[in-house]
């Protein structure tokens, strides 16, 4: 194995890594290659769809339906930091990955992750204040207001993943170039540094992490606690105002629920192949099922979709 002239004292940076996650057997990686290449292939078409139904049609253009628009265009980055790279290596003799490749790969997958918290954490900002301040939502909730809150999204994302990858590529590796993960991920780095002190990277990412993924996570929590508490005083249009952040508390439960389990979970408890399921819930399937949970369960956008296969049956039609 090769090294480049990059130091760290006396540690040289190896310039690549051997990732252990895909199966060598043949047809465990035709199994896996098409399952991958399904998950990856719906994940892009449902989150493009959603995209463009928010972009062409007018009834979608609220706040609600642009965070949404942004939602899906995150789900499209995150998934794509990972699943194209399985994919190659399903079939690829040598599974590696450069160490700039790598350290890229953590920055853009928590990047896209710790902004997807955030943009959650302002829907449902909005949903509370659509139900609790009916009345004042189209000053509070202004075009401004919602660029605002996306571009915080996107800063606090790419700062918070900036900070973990360059500790990261900081670390010293000694000639272990060993990941035994599908992806590049900080755990299994750490596990792979021969820094006898890792506390800092991992008090740094713990930080990090509580900071954006709790802080969002309960920020939504109260939201919704707030939205109940005010629904339940009313005594008409409860089941309505509760139909619009039913599709939004799914995607919450699915998003941070497999992130939880994923980070909290100790180690040593699971096996490799747990880890592996694990990995692949919160970053392959939940972008996929965002878009269908979107589109099965909320009225507006199956709207939205009977209208333009309506209009493009119209087209149709004409042009016959």
């Amino acid at each position: 194995m090769s090294f480049e002239s990059l130091q760290w004292g006396n540690v040289s940076s190896p310039t690549t890594f051997l990732l252990l996650g895909v199966s060598n057997a043949y047809k465990e990686q035709v199994t896996l290659c098409m399952g991958f290449s399904l998950i990856y292939l719906v994940t892009l078409l449902g989150n493009l769809l959603i995209m463009t139904l928010v972009w062409l049609d007018g009834h979608l253009h609220s706040p609600m339906y642009y965070f949404l628009g942004h939602l899906s265009f995150l789900d499209i980055c995150y998934s794509s930091v990972t699943l194209p790279k399985i994919l190659k290596d399903s079939f690829s003799p040598q599974k590696t990955i450069s160490f700039v490749g790598c350290i890229t790969q953590i920055y853009f997958f928590l990047c896209f992750g710790g902004s997807e918290c955030m943009l959650l954490a302002a829907m449902a900002y909005d949903r509370y204040l659509a139900i609790c301040h009916p009345l004042h939502y189209s000053a509070l909730m202004n075009k401004k207001i919602c660029l605002c809150l996306v571009a915080a999204s996107w800063l606090s994302g790419s700062f918070s993943s900036l900070i973990q990858a360059f500790l990261t590529a900081h670390l010293p590796f000694c000639g272990s170039t060993v990941i035994d993960h599908l992806f590049c991920e900080i755990p299994f780095l750490l596990k792979a540094s021969c820094s006898p002190n890792t506390h800092l990277n991992k008090a740094v990412s713990y930080a990090l992490a509580g900071t954006i993924a709790m802080g969002s996570f309960l920020f939504i929590l109260m939201s919704y606690v707030r939205i109940t508490w005010a629904v339940l005083q009313r005594r008409a249009g409860r089941q309505k105002a509760f139909a619009t952040c039913t599709s939004h508390l799914t995607v919450v439960s699915l998003f941070f629920g497999a992130g939880a389990i994923t980070y909290l979970l100790p180690h040593s408890s699971c096996s490799k192949e747990m880890h592996e399921v694990l990995a692949l819930l919160y970053a392959a399937v939940t972008p996929m099922l965002n878009p269908i949970i979107y589109s099965l369960r909320n009225s507006e956008v199956k709207g939205a979709i009977r209208r333009a296969l309506h209009r493009e049956v119209l087209k149709q039609g004409v042009s016959a």
